[in-house]
């Protein structure tokens, strides 16, 4: 082909591979769109590419999507910004399909381009975009059109503004649920853009329409538009115009409203302030506490902590305190859980006694729980409770029940008690540590679940760094050396495991005099899994070891071992000489 032709070579097959009956060859086309652009240069994209690109009318939702995401960031293929204007047709068209996913990517895209776009250009092409989509006959053009307003409103002149705050309001009570779901969903944004003026007067009533829809997918909508529209109008204006509607919706018909207010709540509290929060909001949050459907005393149960903390104490003691004693034997176990999760952080709020007289018999109740979740989620939050009532205390009171879960029937829970024991130990002490806890670490080196014996083997690891070698090899190394004849092959190996995780932690003369035997010995095993895994331990020691314990103990070792029948051990026993042999060269 002539160098004269070759510009037109990826546009020709770009057509091409775009009307291919296979969707991957149109979607790699699609996909490759900034480098056909690249290649024909910014006019010829302009006049050809995205002419050809709007006219292009496929069908498969996929290929839309992949076109709508690249046409987002093309400004630069077309000349940069004050030719963006030409990419708006094709994204138009994009806006007006079916499925939803296309036309969010294409809003996406529109917003991207025009926050990028002259002023000039902004009034000359993407107001009247946004017009003809919230003209459009078709309800999909008119729900993009209303993700769109927050970045026309801003450099619309005057009269223009007028104009788009009446084809907002407009959309806000269109016969479609869909547009006025969209409107609900974008009235935040598009009001953070509207002036101080017309927020109390367009804005509120735009916000008033919607929250007495009657279809509750809207209303429930409106309540995040409730958090965003509290943060731009002053206090008092929140108190007259928001508060009345969020008391209402937490009594709505509808438990879907309801659920959506208990997830907003505590948001809304920081928007009126304190007074009318404890006149108006925490008698709201009970009731949502007392609901009788499920998923909203989960999601109330979930904020506790949080809306607690913008309580004072005395006020979350009264009235909070009472409902969460409810909800802890509540009959749903995912309400249970959800107050399990954040419970603990109650405890810094309401300080030492409250938390010693009121929220440790439900922590105890929450440790006994039947659920395994529940009990869970108690476990791993117990720092934040240890802060505020001091070990002793903890000890008392919790460590009975930590002992009682160290062997759950559930593994799930027996594994998060190990990785909480390190945490425990650090704050505990060594005495109480080898009291209490010491028989159960070894206990679960000989789990039949091999996650627990896993990390069992790391738990250690953990306490040998946090109590240091003198400590362990009194408490630790003795008790896990004697399991290493345990008839059973794969507790054996747990066991292996532990050995090569504590001997870079207890240092090269304990390993030699203490450690290395029992491997050396267990190389002996009839398991070839067992003696592959002494010629891995051997490897991960020789750089802890001097290079004379390497020559005499280790390598006779490994030069056994890859003489072994077995294909596996041979392999690693090789290896590990390998690496003797990089380690002496270097």
């Amino acid at each position: 082909m002539s160098t004269v032709d070759e510009p037109l070579y990826p546009i020709a097959v770009l057509i091409d591979e775009l009307k291919n009956d296979d969707i991957q060859l149109r979607l790699n086309s699609i996909r490759r769109l900034s480098t056909i652009a690249r290649a024909l240069g910014e006019e010829r994209t302009r006049k050809e590419l995205i002419p050809f690109l709007s006219e292009n009318n496929d069908d498969d939702d996929e290929v839309l999507l992949a076109m709508a995401e690249e046409l987002g960031v093309f400004i630069p293929y077309v000349g940069g910004v004050e030719h963006a204007h030409v990419l708006l047709p094709p994204l138009e068209t994009l806006c007006t399909v079916e499925e939803t996913c296309v036309r969010d990517k294409a809003v996406e895209s529109l917003c991207r381009i025009g926050s990028q776009m002259r002023e000039s250009d902004l009034v000359d092409w993407f107001i009247p975009l946004v017009k003809r989509l919230a003209a459009g006959e078709w309800f999909t053009a008119r729900v993009s059109a209303c993700g769109l307003f927050h970045i026309a409103y801003p450099s619309a002149p005057d009269m223009f503004k007028t104009e788009l705050r009446s084809i907002y309001s407009q959309l806000c009570q269109d016969d479609m649920p869909m547009v006025r779901r969209a409107a609900a969903t974008n009235l935040g944004k598009f009001a953070a853009t509207v002036e101080a003026a017309h927020l109390k007067t367009d804005i509120m009533s735009m916000f008033e329409d919607l929250t007495q829809d009657d279809q509750d997918s809207v209303r429930l909508l409106a309540v995040e538009s409730c958090a965003a529209l509290g943060k731009l109008l002053e206090p008092q204006d929140c108190v007259a115009h928001i508060l009345p509607v969020i008391v209402s919706f937490s009594q709505d018909k509808s438990w879907r409203v309801r659920y959506m207010v208990a997830n907003q709540l505590y948001e809304l509290c920081e928007a009126v302030g304190p007074e009318p929060t404890r006149t108006d909001l925490v008698p709201a949050y009970v009731r949502l506490l007392r609901d009788n459907e499920a998923e909203v005393r989960i999601a109330a149960a979930g904020k506790v902590t949080k809306f607690c903390r913008i309580l004072s104490p005395e006020l979350a003691i009264q009235h909070i305190l009472p409902c969460v004693k409810e909800l802890s034997s509540d009959s749903s176990q995912h309400v249970r859980s959800a107050l399990a999760s954040v419970i603990m952080g109650m405890a810094p709020v309401l300080g030492k006694d409250a938390t010693i007289e009121q929220l440790l018999p439900i922590f105890l109740s929450l440790l006994k729980d039947e659920f395994p979740d529940v009990r869970l989620n108690i476990i791993s939050k117990l720092d934040q409770v240890n802060q505020v009532i001091g070990i002793d205390l903890l000890s008392q009171s919790l460590l009975p029940a930590i002992v009682e879960l160290a062997e759950d029937r559930h593994w799930r829970v027996r594994l998060a008690i190990i990785e909480y024991i390190p945490l425990l130990a650090s704050q505990l002490g060594v005495g109480f540590f080898d009291d209490k806890l010491g028989a159960l670490c070894m206990q679960w080196l000989e789990d039949k679940v091999h996650s627990i014996r896993d990390a069992a083997a790391n738990n250690l690891k953990r306490l040998a760094e946090e109590f240091g070698p003198e400590w362990s090899i009194q408490h630790i190394v003795p008790q896990v050396l004697d399991k290493i004849t345990n008839p059973h092959y794969l507790y054996r190996m747990t066991i292996l495991h532990a050995v090569s995780l504590l001997a870079p932690v207890m240092g090269s003369e304990i390993t030699c005099s203490t450690l290395l035997p029992v491997i050396v010995t267990a190389s002996k095993d009839k398991v070839p899994n067992i003696k592959f895994n002494v010629a891995k331990v051997l490897q991960s020691t020789i750089p802890i070891v001097d290079q004379s314990v390497v020559e005499k103990t280790i390598r006779p070792c490994l030069i056994d071992l890859a003489e072994d029948p077995d294909v596996d051990v041979r392999f690693f026993a090789n290896q590990a000489l390998q690496s003797i042999d990089h380690m002496m060269s270097s």
